[in-house]
């Protein structure tokens, strides 16, 4: 008698497209709003928003956000929120102006201090949330009031005023330099053009390997012409965008490193055990430490990791503006906030992906950059993005009172 191999005995996992949009539906609506503003703003623009020149300043002005939004993520998804990370990044962006324009370290020195710092500040808050149970948003509250005092003060005993600089400009392409190009093609940026065919060939080449492994483990998955109708399109996109970031001077520095971390933080929040238990205790922290995991630890972890961040968007922020400034991450942490809940995450924790605080941040980027380019004041831009957070807060509450 032979038995029926469990590929013959279970049916297939391939759900319907109009179920599968349904059930990531985060996903895709933000997606298709980001698509969405990007083409009104390049038709209301008469094309400008794809130029080359304003994608590379698009980049440029949000890659700080993207960072410091990979450590919001999971502070949020963790069940806490950080009002702090605006100072924070004024904060270290003076620092590393001391260290590097007024006393000449070494550039790797002072960013491995600066750095250290950074996560030293987010450990002394997570320690009062994590250990003491002080609500996250008294204490980051607190941290955001003292640091931007610290940094008033720092920036005074230097004896500089309201601003250091400026930075040598070697350590200014941090934020401001391109890859280098090493095959001259005159007007296109070669090796750019190359990384942006690579690019979408390796993330095809992960989609098709997550594909085949969900399967094999049973877990629905999209009908496959649906699957290589969106993958083509996002390579499509990658390249069109690669293309025109080509034909100006190449891919920013900054925009490489901003890749590396969403790919790391990627892989850790889907595929590593501490981004699992984080997703957990969000989900519920009593059940979570029932099981045996150490919540206080995992909280203590998530705000140090925004500390790191954060450090590191206050040195791409002072070496973009070529100074440190008193006024520097001022409203950052707003911005972050706001593009963590656009692009998904749950105010009340244990929801939220990588790639939708990606695309919220990017959101929220194309809107102040469409709207400088129509001219609209600071005033109308805060009153827009309010409205928008509030919506997306909103069909957030809407779809889980409705499953």
């Amino acid at each position: 008698m032979t038995t029926a191999s469990p590929a013959t005995e279970d049916t297939s996992h391939v759900v319907s497209i109009g179920e599968y949009i349904r059930n990531n539906i985060r996903e895709y609506g933000m997606l298709i709003a980001l698509i969405a503003i990007m083409l009104f703003f390049q038709i209301s623009t008469g094309g400008v928003l794809f130029r080359p020149l304003n994608l590379t300043n698009l980049v440029l002005q949000n890659s700080f956000i993207v960072i410091v939004a990979l450590g919001m993520l999971l502070v949020i998804v963790a069940g806490h929120i950080d009002l702090s990370v605006g100072s924070i990044v004024g904060f270290i962006g003076a620092v590393a102006a001391i260290l590097i324009a007024e006393w000449h370290m070494n550039y790797v020195l002072a960013t491995v201090i600066c750095l250290a710092l950074g996560g030293a500040v987010g450990a002394a808050q997570g320690y009062f949330v994590a250990y003491h149970r002080i609500p996250s948003f008294i204490v980051t509250l607190a941290g955001m009031l003292i640091f931007r005092g610290l940094t008033l003060s720092v920036m005074t005993a230097a004896g500089s005023g309201t601003s250091i600089g400026p930075f040598p400009p070697d350590y200014q392409l941090i934020s401001t330099g391109f890859i280098p190009d090493f095959i001259d093609m005159g007007t296109i940026h070669s090796t750019s053009l190359l990384l942006s065919v690579i690019i979408p060939v390796v993330l095809f080449v992960l989609a098709w390997r997550r594909r085949q492994v969900n399967e094999s483990h049973g877990i629905d998955v999209e009908p496959f012409s649906f699957f290589m109708a969106q993958n083509l399109l996002i390579s499509a996109a990658i390249l069109f965008l690669g293309y025109l970031l080509s034909t100006y001077k190449g891919l920013p520095n900054v925009l490489i490193l901003m890749l590396v971390l969403i790919a790391g933080y990627a892989f850790m929040t889907r595929r590593t055990t501490i981004g699992r238990r984080i997703y957990a205790m969000g989900g519920n922290e009593k059940a979570t430490k029932l099981s045996g995991i150490n919540t206080q630890r995992l909280s203590f972890y998530t705000f140090v990791n925004i500390g790191v961040l954060s450090g590191l968007a206050g040195i791409i922020v002072a070496t973009r503006l070529n100074s440190a400034t008193a006024k520097g991450g001022t409203g950052l942490e707003l911005d972050v906030i706001a593009a963590c809940f656009i692009g998904g995450a749950s105010a009340s924790g244990g929801v939220g992906k990588i790639t939708g605080a990606v695309i919220g941040a990017f959101i929220m980027g194309v809107m102040n950059n469409g709207m400088s380019l129509h001219g609209l004041g600071t005033d109308y831009q805060q009153m827009v993005k309010g409205a928008v957070l509030l919506a997306a807060v909103f069909l957030d509450v809407y779809n889980k009172n409705r499953g």
